[in-house]
């Protein structure tokens, strides 16, 4: 019987890429590369092309949840005096203003519920950006979201950290509103994509952490990551033709 695979695994908030990826300079980019058994089968089962959508989204939505988990270990707290049938005592509440949790259309939408099924009193943003398949960069045709994001951890959700380009361009538009704290959560990344959030975190001043369940090996010459799961968007909702 073969041995399972050996994942790589960077540990929580760490200030730099992935290992095998490590670019010898300064890093701006917090990586947390998921090391779970059930994150490793249910990506494995993601990325299997004999899964039909009604499972891809099934699996989708669990396998975020289990990266949100990892993803809010941050999270801003406070104490919150209350009562037990026995006793009065201090616990632990989110602080507010409440986090804002933000999908990128269309493909970010399927990871939405898995999301709020950890955080269901987070408040949800929208931003649709695509990808000109041309020039691989990204252009925003729609966005949703508060005017001011002055003290909100925002939680921006990309099935895949490709070029960079969507991520990239969101966590802009959400330090420009005031955003103080940004965690990004993929489904995969690849090392390519790492590389470029550090380049365009560089100079801001709000940390920003990537939350992903696995990093691939490389983008091909049309800017898909290898062996990714496909395009993520077509396989939860299929082709948008």
């Amino acid at each position: 019987m073969p041995e399972p695979p050996r994942y790589r695994h960077c540990p929580p908030i760490v200030s730099d890429v992935c290992p095998r990826h490590d670019t010898g300079r300064a890093q701006h980019v917090h990586v947390i590369d998921v090391d779970h058994p059930f994150v490793h089968h249910k990506l494995t089962l993601l990325r299997d092309k004999n899964t039909a959508s009604p499972q891809f989204r099934q699996l989708v939505e669990e396998l975020v949840t289990l990266l949100a988990y990892e993803a809010t270990r941050d999270i801003a707290v406070e104490a919150v005096d209350i009562e037990t049938p026995v006793s009065r005592m201090t616990g632990v509440g989110l602080s507010k203003p409440r986090p804002l949790v933000v999908p990128i259309l269309r493909a970010g939408l399927g990871m939405l519920e898995g999301m709020t099924r950890l955080m269901p009193n987070a408040e949800v943003g929208f931003v649709g950006m695509v990808r000109d398949e041309s020039t691989l960069e990204p252009f925003t045709y729609a966005e949703r979201l508060p005017k001011d994001l002055s003290g909100r951890h925002c939680f921006v959700l990309d099935p895949m950290l490709a070029t960079g380009g969507s991520l990239g361009g969101t966590v802009n538009f959400l330090v420009d509103r005031g955003a103080t704290h940004i965690t990004g959560i993929c489904l995969l990344a690849a090392p390519e994509g790492i590389e470029k959030m550090r380049e365009l975190t560089a100079g801001l001043q709000v940390p920003f952490t990537l939350v992903v369940a696995a990093i691939d090996d490389h983008l091909n010459q049309n800017g898909y990551i290898i062996p990714g799961l496909g395009d993520a968007g077509d396989r939860l909702y299929g082709l948008a033709e």
